[in-house]
């Protein structure tokens, strides 16, 4: 059986040649696949160089597909380098820093930085690919909207996804709303913001947020078994994604909405919000 492990081995070792810091990258030609790994120091959260490094890597990406001889990717898997986190949300630090100070722009050009490179994994790029998310380890807040944005959402069992946000009196606002509701409806996506809830990959997967639930350590063959079913039906595949875009359509004009609602709550929080924050940033750097 293909396995996918020193693949992964080599993908470490090519990351060191790589612009990125804070992404590792690899191409698996076999199956058209590119895999983008996060590992962003000092917590594995979406800081302003992870979020570079990806807007960087999809312009490499579409680059090469318009290209003449250059890589034909047709899936792109979104997955973390770091043992038991997918991704644990915003900047918590830097939105502590910024909201202290009041500044709204900082904000703002943060939260756009982070739908913009949503955006563009909700649209596969605007180019004949489906996106792939691979959750091994806790997807919190931001990092929960990343995985909701790809096309297909894989979840290994065990881990826990959810919308911490309203611990400290805001709300996820890069996307959250938008991709749930049109999941499983605007009433159990408000329950879940609202709650601030965490929930396992198995809870997630009856409800119909998570589309592949597989076993524990072998979320990489989950990803290549759906590959190859899909590889086997291509143009059955390739239709029903462009009827979910067309049925399921997210204009960039709703997310920049939303996220400047956000700012807008976020410069409202008071000092025992923000002390909340901390703590979490405190979580954070444990992890």
């Amino acid at each position: 059986m293909y396995s996918l492990a020193s693949d992964r081995v080599s993908a470490l070792q090519i990351s060191e040649n790589t612009p990125y810091r804070h992404l590792t990258t690899h191409y698996e030609e076999k199956y058209r696949v590119g895999w983008y790994f996060m590992h962003a120091a000092p917590r594995p959260c979406f800081n302003p160089e992870l979020l570079q490094d990806i807007d960087q890597w999809f312009t490499c990406v579409r680059q090469e597909q318009d290209s003449e001889g250059g890589r034909d990717y047709r899936y792109l898997v979104l997955a973390s380098d770091v043992d038991g986190v997918f991704n644990l949300g915003g900047d918590l630090n830097l939105f502590r820093s910024l909201i202290a100070a009041g500044d709204h722009d900082g904000l703002l050009d943060y939260a756009k930085a982070c739908i913009n490179v949503l955006y563009q994994n909700i649209v596969h790029l605007e180019r004949d690919l489906t996106t792939i998310s691979l959750v091994q380890g806790d997807a919190l807040g931001g990092g929960f909207e990343a995985a909701l944005s790809s096309n297909v959402l894989i979840a290994e069992r065990g881990t826990r996804m959810g919308l911490p946000e309203i611990l400290f009196n805001l709300f996820p606002g890069m996307g959250a709303y938008s991709l749930l509701s049109r999941r499983i409806g605007t009433g159990r996506a408000e329950q879940m913001i609202l709650s601030g809830q965490l929930y396992t990959a198995e809870e997630l997967y009856e409800m119909g947020v998570v589309d592949i639930l597989a076993e524990k350590g072998e979320g990489e063959l989950a990803v290549l078994e759906y590959i190859k079913r899909a590889d086997r039906a291509a143009n059955g595949y390739r239709a029903m994604r462009e009827v979910r875009d067309i049925c399921n359509t997210l204009d960039y004009r709703e997310l920049l909405a939303i996220t400047t609602v956000w700012v807008e709550a976020a410069l409202r929080l008071g000092k025992r919000d923000l002390r909340m924050m901390e703590r979490l940033v405190s979580r954070q750097n444990a992890k």
